[in-house]
């Protein structure tokens, strides 16, 4: 299974099937699309005395903040400094390409095809996007992966997501660290990626802190064309099921010649694609979901620790929640008699499943690239069978590039294989007979 052999390394294998508590999500949405966060702010989030309501301010931007890095911190909280080094432990690749040969067919020719591997611990974050089979030229790659360039962003402006990957590079010391979850002020969760707030809108205050400083990163993104700037494909909460993310790629991101976003396009098949990039934040708290609103990301990935003076802190080594007993003791085993082997069991069928729909979508990919050479349809006709692989690709994505292996929403989980399924059976029915 792709999360056995990198467990440690994916955080979120199971927040969404953690305890059996019945949530009610988040109150009634909008629907609206929202105005945008004032340029030059960023929103901070203060945890409230209840874990799953946030209280924002905002904080000025572009007033010559210094990036605090966390060894600037370390006599202060040396405890939870210790706890985010140990996430040097987490050091474990696992090769897709090698696990899941399909995807050389399915992202080709995308860098994906060529060099494909597991996240790790977020102290390798540097070291892995230097090393990455996927170069980049310019420094959006950067975005989720450091807060030198993400503070970089917020005090020089859009413009810097124009700059030289190479260039950024020279203002790096470290990757994923304090300052990207609180900004400068310990204790005070701090997004300080202004995208989430522009795709939450009105939303934004009800999510909790703890998701949100998570959300900043894993969610499903794009680089807006043209300016390259990192965006959210949403406007609140309720237009993060990927139905509308899949609508809003399709018919709203629509270029000059009325042709939906694409991220790349199949040289055989002529398929504008969608890459989806890890969407933990809008499959946790998404429809269906049974745990997302209650408890939040850092409940389930971030254990309380006793400092051995009678007080606790936040442990900061982000790990499976499978992998903390005293978690499960004292929540999950409220609801779950075994934990670990219902969500195994959970993971296994999903991944068989998902590698089956694998399977389908390489099928109508090499048929529709014959279909192509052999001149016997119209652009009229492959165009109907090309929206319908896009569109069946994207719902498989989703699911294969979320990092819980369905165990953050079932639900959500099966109807996306589900829709995938479907769209490619009925993709296969338009093609002609020999």
């Amino acid at each position: 299974m792709k999360k056995d052999k990198a467990k440690q390394n994916k955080l979120y294998d199971t927040v969404g099937i953690l305890c059996g508590v019945l949530v009610v999500l988040l109150g009634v949405l909008s629907g609206v699309m929202a105005p945008k966060t004032p340029a030059g702010t960023v929103l901070a989030v203060a945890e409230a005395e209840h874990r799953g309501k946030a209280v924002a301010k905002q904080v000025e931007t572009m007033s010559g903040v210094t990036v605090m890095h966390a060894a600037d911190w370390e006599k202060e909280y040396p405890e939870i400094y210790a706890s985010l080094m140990k996430n040097q432990e987490n050091d474990e690749i696992e090769d897709y390409l090698e696990s899941y040969p399909q995807l050389i067919t399915l992202y080709e020719p995308y860098g994906f095809s060529k060099h494909y591997g597991s996240a790790r611990g977020h102290f390798y974050d540097v070291d892995d996007i230097l090393a990455t089979g996927r170069p980049h030229a310019l420094a959006q790659c950067w975005t989720c992966k450091t807060p030198d360039f993400t503070n970089l962003v917020n005090e020089t402006g859009p413009d810097a997501y124009q700059l030289s990957f190479d260039e950024v590079r020279e203002l790096v010391d470290e990757g994923i660290s304090c300052y990207s979850c609180h900004a400068n002020t310990p204790g005070e969760i701090t997004v300080t990626h202004t995208y989430v707030v522009d795709a939450l809108g009105d939303d934004w205050d009800k999510v909790s802190a703890a998701d949100l400083a998570c959300g900043q990163c894993h969610v499903e993104y794009f680089f807006y064309p043209g300016t390259g700037v990192t965006t959210l494909p949403r406007h609140d909460l309720e237009s993060m099921h990927p139905d509308a993310i899949l609508d809003y790629f399709n018919n709203e991101l629509v270029d000059e010649n009325g042709l939906g976003f694409a991220d790349y396009t199949n040289p055989r098949t002529g398929v504008r694609q969608i890459k989806v990039q890890h969407p933990e934040f809008e499959t946790y708290l998404g429809k269906g979901t049974i745990h997302g609103g209650t408890y939040t990301c850092a409940d389930c990935h971030m254990g309380t620790v006793a400092d051995g003076k009678g007080g606790t802190y936040p442990s900061h080594y982000l790990t499976s929640p499978l992998e903390n007993q005293g978690l499960i003791d004292a929540e999950c085993s409220k609801c779950h008699a075994d934990l670990v082997s219902e969500v195994r069991e959970l993971q296994k069928q999903v991944d068989t499943r998902t590698t089956e729909v694998s399977d389908m979508l390489v099928d109508l990919t090499e048929t529709l690239a014959k279909a192509v050479e052999s001149g016997k349809y119209t652009e009229e006709e492959l165009d109907a069978i090309r929206a319908l692989a896009r569109d069946a690709q994207f719902y498989w994505d989703f699911v294969f590039v979320e990092n819980s292996e369905g165990a953050h929403n079932p639900a959500l989980t099966d109807e996306c294989l589900t829709k995938a399924e479907n769209l490619t059976t009925e993709a296969m029915g338009m093609f002609k007979s020999a």
